[in-house]
């Protein structure tokens, strides 16, 4: 079946972190209930894991960031979840969205009920699912053989770590089993690669159900710098590899990438390079642009 258009597919799932996983899901924004997000979970940064050493608790941002993206009719309430306190004080830094997320936590409102009543609050249609319910941390072995424990510490590591873990284990949300499982569509990246995409990978039974899905599923680069050198310095093709690695099989059967891209160790996958910055943020994806290539994948991959 040839041409495919996104007005096709009935259930498209995107998997990621915060901002690449945003831009992605906002340019597809009007497939409302049919497009669905899977999140990392794993972020222990800003304002997330000052909530997290001192609460615990999943870790909140990459949704957040997320359903900040998803807003297409500000209001009050989108204001106060997209808040962030000034000054000096206690709460500096912090975003008041992270906080309303932890505080429905504290009511012992489970995590996808807690992202389900924001939603409804902002009236963002499509729906966003954490990997995990489960407090979860990255751990790479770095290539000394040394732990590193958190993103924000593997994120500085200037070369490829010798492996990736998540601790402790946990089980992934059984809806986003789900999800894949009825996915027309699978869309991976952009996002930091070790510590947004990766953790993903490493949660066993979502590994295994995008083993078995039979939906395609399309990789979109990145178009800026890595702020990790050792994610920066790899090549596409050794990204897919190493993806691929945790996956436990093939998966990825399209990329999408921007002009700047070596492509050239690329075998046996559709490849759309073409233009897709967005002309107001650098290195971010141009909604526009980006479902235009999409859609082109959607096409070639029949």
């Amino acid at each position: 079946m040839r041409n495919r258009t996104f007005a096709d597919l009935d259930r498209v799932v995107a998997l990621g972190g915060g901002h690449g996983l945003g831009r992605v899901m906002s340019s597809l924004s009007s497939l409302g209930s049919r497009l669905t997000g899977i999140v990392t979970t794993t972020d222990n940064g800003g304002s997330t894991g000052r909530i997290r050493r001192s609460e615990g608790g999943i870790a909140w941002g990459d949704m957040r960031n997320c359903l900040n993206q998803l807003i297409t009719e500000p209001s009050v309430a989108s204001a106060m979840f997209e808040y962030r306190f000034g000054g000096n004080g206690e709460l500096s830094g912090h975003n008041l969205g992270n906080l309303m997320l932890k505080a429905l936590d504290h009511l012992s409102v489970r995590p996808l009920e807690a992202i389900n009543l924001i939603r409804n609050l902002l009236k963002v249609d499509a729906f966003l699912i954490p990997m995990s319910e489960q407090p979860v941390d990255l751990m790479a072995i770095d290539v000394d053989g040394n732990a590193v424990y958190g993103e924000v510490s593997i994120d500085l590591l200037t070369q490829p770590p010798k492996e990736l873990m998540l601790y402790p284990k946990v089980q992934a949300t059984r809806e986003a089993i789900q999800a894949i499982g009825e996915a027309d569509l699978l869309i991976i990246g952009p996002g930091s690669f070790y510590t947004s995409l990766i953790p993903l990978l490493l949660v066993e039974d979502l590994a295994q159900a995008l083993r078995r899905t039979p939906a395609p599923m399309v990789y979109v680069g990145n178009l800026g710098r890595e702020q990790s050198a050792a994610a920066d310095n790899l090549p596409l093709e050794e990204k897919l590899a190493v993806m691929e690695q945790y996956v436990g099989k093939p998966v990825v059967d399209a990329v999408v990438v921007g002009p700047q891209i070596d492509v050239s160790g690329v075998k046996n996958r559709i490849i759309v390079q073409q233009p897709l910055e967005a002309t107001d943020i650098p290195h971010r994806h141009d909604r526009h642009l980006l479902r235009i290539a999409l859609e082109k994948a959607i096409q070639e991959l029949g």
